[in-house]
């Protein structure tokens, strides 16, 4: 479960989950935030932050709450810096492996996703949490209001040819 390429780790063991269940508000250091940016691809995340519930859920664990970040982007319109708000939910149940047939062990759980893999009976909330995050991050942010117009230019014909046209006309 626990990958290198990963900078988010928070590992909970099963056994050290009571009945009660425990809550975690996690806040991501300057490394994690600097790693998970590189991964998404952005230049900046000031900011990273998750509330996560865990219970006690069949013979796994299921984690519901939120993360939420800021995100430093570039427009895709005006090219301009920008911050996004990332707000994602979460609800995710993770199973122990077994060597029965994983369609039945996903049956026994009513979840639109199938769970994750208890990985020697730990699940990583911040692995799920920086996943979802990187899910939430919109691929092409757009600052508000700003909106692509195509320069136009006078008399031009409007074909995909136009500009071959121009070109066949400066040989002449």
């Amino acid at each position: 479960m626990i990958r290198p390429e990963q900078p988010w780790h928070v590992p909970v063991r099963l056994e050290d989950v009571p009945e009660t269940g425990l809550h975690f508000d996690l806040v991501a250091g300057e490394h994690v935030r600097s790693g998970l940016a590189a991964l998404a691809g952005v230049p900046d995340m000031p900011r990273l932050e998750a509330a996560i519930d865990v219970a006690r859920y069949g013979n796994g664990l299921r984690a519901t709450g939120r993360v939420s970040a800021t995100v430093g982007q570039t427009c895709v319109v005006t090219l301009e810096p920008m911050e996004n708000q990332v707000d994602q939910l979460i609800d995710v149940i993770f199973a122990p492996s077994s060597t029965g047939d994983f369609a039945d062990q996903n049956a026994a759980f009513e979840a639109d996703e199938p769970p994750e893999v208890l990985s020697d009976g730990t699940a990583d909330l911040g692995a799920i949490a920086a996943e979802l995050l990187l899910l939430g991050i919109d691929p092409y942010p757009r600052k508000p209001g700003a909106e692509f117009a195509p320069p136009a230019e006078k008399g031009a014909a409007t074909t995909p040819f136009a500009a071959l046209a121009k070109l066949k006309d400066a040989k002449n």
